[in-house]
Parts: structure tokens; sequence; C-alpha cells
């Protein structure tokens, strides 16, 4: 009968996912129906604004063109008018002369026809008949402004659509995924239907739990980059916090953008954890990815701080673990001078990295892993055969030690600013490494026998936590270089 349970408890969990994967799937449909009704209406009113651009262009043309045919009609006009108002004075001069020159015919007395004739002569050199042009200075000829607008005509009748290209295919062969960067390489289809040259890409990426129902999600969820002029490009400074990374991409061809190709899922698993606040000693604050040192009272908790001051002082810094077990909520809360907080994802195979960066003001750090269940709630990281650290202080004088077992080992080297973690849990193998000198600062091998938890010591200052994070490349040298029966247990 259990046998039969298990079979229908893997029916029924099939069921649920399909379940799943079909409401993401009617959701997406509903989401596409609201989009082309929102996209149909942009569209629409875009085509209007172009329409009405067009006639207010081609109204606003043939005002120009109607204007410049009234300028050359009121010039010819005027032009004619003068011409007309300077033969009709010429005419009416000329007849006035031919009056006179008639009378003077009729004179008998020889001296006053001698002087009319030579006013006559002088008259008729001097008269406007004689000076006026007789030909027309305008014509009423207009044919310069004839208009043949035959091929703008059939150029409106082209009018179209911009031509859109087609969607492009991602080349999964030639994405990758490393480093905590996504390179994503695509393939343009071949312009068969004269869409003309690609101009740009645009590529939209989203993180997601599952490598189905990839356009389950709407579009506020994608995250894009613009403009990019090759058919690849790399995504880099990601936190992988999901197990997979949805993307996709599409061409632009001027202002029109095809449609996206299909999305394609590229695993990014890395580990991810959070502090367990449960665990935080009283006077760590943890916020985020962030653990600072925050004392209670006015002149500080630690016996270090106070020592000075107390000299004379018997009572120990440390309380009694009754009285503090009575004290303090939560059974699981690191006291006394074990400033500690863990992390609250268990390792119990594979290999895991995490990084960690001082912040101002720091004095003492230790940064590593710990068996959850056999750490105390008074135990020091380092300092019991639960678990291995490296201890940073820059307290009095700088020193670095790698610790285990109550057992120190110094290292020489400056204090790193930021300390990657590594952990291959089935090699047993821990290491250190100064991230920003890409140096192994130290390698721990041991036959671990319990699940454990990331783990974290500050007094004074602070710090930060990158979680997230793939096993970076750089670490494949440090783990074939060092693997060797030499190293510390």
């Amino acid at each position: 009968m259990d046998t039969q349970k298990e079979a229908l408890r893997r029916i029924i969990n099939t069921l649920a996912n399909k379940n799943e994967e079909l409401q993401h799937f009617l959701d997406s449909i509903d989401g596409t129906r609201t989009g082309l009704q929102e996209e149909s209406c942009r569209v629409m009113s875009e085509l209007e604004a172009e329409l009405e651009g067009l006639s207010s262009a081609l109204e606003e043309r043939g005002a120009q063109l109607r204007d410049i045919i009234k300028e050359e009609k009121q010039r010819k006009e005027a032009e004619l008018q003068r011409q007309l108002s300077e033969g009709n004075f010429a005419l009416l001069s000329c007849k006035e002369l031919l009056d006179f020159a008639n009378q003077t015919l009729t004179i008998t007395n020889e001296e006053e026809f001698l002087t009319a004739a030579k006013q006559i002569k002088e008259r008729v050199t001097m008269a406007p008949a004689f000076r006026l042009t007789t030909r027309p200075m305008a014509s009423e000829n207009m044919s310069q402004f004839t208009v043949d607008f035959s091929a703008e005509k059939a150029g409106l009748q082209r009018l179209n659509f911009l031509p859109v290209p087609r969607a492009p295919e991602i080349d999964a062969s030639g994405c990758v995924v490393r480093d905590n960067s996504i390179t994503v390489a695509w393939r343009q289809l071949s312009d068969t239907d004269g869409d003309g040259p690609v101009e740009r890409y645009e590529l939209e990426y989203r993180k997601t739990n599952l490598n189905t129902s990839l356009r389950a999600t709407g579009d506020a969820c994608w995250e894009k980059i613009c403009d990019i002029t090759d058919t690849q490009v790399t995504i880099s400074g990601l936190k992988f916090d999901s197990p997979f990374v949805v993307v996709r991409v599409r061409a632009r061809n001027k202002a029109a953008a095809g449609d996206f190709s299909e999305p394609v899922a590229m695993e990014t698993r890395a580990f991810n954890f959070g502090f367990d606040t449960a665990t935080a000693h009283a006077e760590l604050k943890v916020q985020g990815d962030t653990v600072t040192w925050e004392p209670q009272g006015v002149k500080g908790h630690d016996a270090r701080l106070r020592g000075k001051e107390n000299k004379n002082s018997s009572r120990s810094a440390t309380p009694s673990p009754n009285k503090t077990a009575g004290s303090r909520a939560g059974r699981e809360r690191f006291a006394g001078e074990s400033y500690t907080v863990l992390g609250d994802q268990e390792i119990n195979g594979g290999c895991h990295y995490w990084e960690l960066c001082l912040l101002a003001d720091w004095k003492s750090v230790s940064v590593g892993v710990a068996y959850r269940g056999s750490l105390g709630r008074f135990d020091q990281l380092g300092k019991s055969t639960s678990s291995w650290c490296v201890y940073a202080s820059q307290w009095l004088q700088s020193s670095l030690a790698a610790k285990h077992n109550n057992r120190a080992k110094a290292l020489d080297w400056p204090l790193p600013q930021r300390i990657g973690v590594y952990c291959d849990y089935d090699n047993g193998e821990l290491m250190f490494v100064d991230v920003d000198q890409l140096r192994l600062l130290h390698l721990f091998k041991a036959k671990f026998s319990q699940p454990l938890v990331p783990a974290f010591t500050v007094w004074c200052g602070g710090i930060s936590v990158a979680t997230g994070l793939q096993v970076p490349s750089f670490m494949g040298n440090f783990v074939s270089i060092n693997r060797s029966p030499s190293a510390d247990q």
C-alpha cells in the first residue's frame, strides 16, 4: 500500500505542476490579449497621427505652391498695368499733338507757321508715344507652374507599414554562464521579405524558478538591455538567486521592432543564504546582507574596550551560561564574547562559494563554517572541532590566522578587504582566498561528518556578505594546485 501511496503522491505532484503550468499559460494568454488591445490602440493612434501629418504637409505645400502662382500673377498684372497706364498717357499726348499739327496747317502767316512747326517738331521728339515700348513686358503664359503629381500619387498609393525584422534565433551553443555572468548569442534569420537591415537588438531577461512556462509572467518583470549592435551580449555582475535566467531577444529596424525570439532558460544555480537572525548575538545587528556590531551600554560591552577603565574589576566579561540562558530569548542565540551569527542554509554536499567584505572601522572578524548542531552558544569560531575559520584583526596590531580546534596558524599576508570562501563538502576542502589579489590564504582539509553552515564573528565595525555566487573560474587553479596530503587538517 505504501508503494501505491508513493505512486499516487507522484501523480498528485505531477498534476499540481501541470495545473500551475496551465494557470501560467492562461495568465499569459490573458496578458497577451490585454497587450494586444493596448498595442492595437497605440499603432492606430500612430497611424492617425502620421496620416494627419501627411495631410498637413500636403496642405502646407499646396498653400506654398498657390502663393507662388499668386505672386507671379500679381507681378505680371502690375507690369501690364504699368504698361497700360503709360500707353494711355502716350495715346492722349499723341492725339493732342496731332490736333495741334492739323491746326498749324491752317495758319497763313509765315512767321506764325514756322514757329508752330518748330514747336511740333520739338514735341514729337519728346513725345511719350515715341519712347514707349509697344511690346508687352509680361505674357499670359503660366506653363512654368504646370504640375504633375502622378509619381507622388503612386507613392501615396504605395504607403504601407514599416517592414518588421523577423525574430532572431538564440544560439544555445553560444550561450555561456560563467562567473555570475551570462553571454547570450543569437542568429538573425535571413531577410526574405525585404525587411531591410537590422539596426540594433534588444535583449530582455528575468529570473525564474522554472525552466518551463517561459512566457508565463508579464513584461513588467523583464530586465532590458537596448541598443545592442552585435549578435551577442554579456550581462555581468548578476546575483544568481534563482535556478534559471530566461532570455529573449528581438531585432529593430529603424523605429519598428520585431517579435521576440523563443525564450531560452539558462541554468544559474548558486549557493544562496541569508543570516539566521535567531542565532545572532544580541549585540549584532543584521540588516539584509550586512552585520554590524552595536554594543549595549554607554562604554561598551566587550572587556577589550573597557579593560583599561576597569583594571580592578574582578567580574568576568563572559556571563555564566545559566544566567544567559535564562535572560535571553531564543536558545540558539550566541552570547558572551561569541559575537557570532550563522547562515540560514546548510551545506551537505557539492561545491559552494561566497564572499565577505570588511566594512569601515572593523576591528576583529572571523569567517568560516561550522556544524550547526555542535557549536555551543558561547563557542567562538575556530576554538572547537566543530568550526573552521580565518580570523582577521586590526585591534592593537594587524594579524591574520587560520583557526580550528583551538589551534591558530598565522598567515603571512596583508589583511584582505574581500575574502572568498570555497567549500567542497564531498572532498573535505575549505579554502579562503584574497579575492582582490587572487591569493590563496589557507586550505583546510577535513572529513565533514555533519551539515555545515556559513559562520561569522564580528567585533567592532561590520561586514557584508555576497551570496548567489557561482564558484569563480579562478578557483579551479587553486583547487588543482593545492590538493595535497600535506594540507592542514
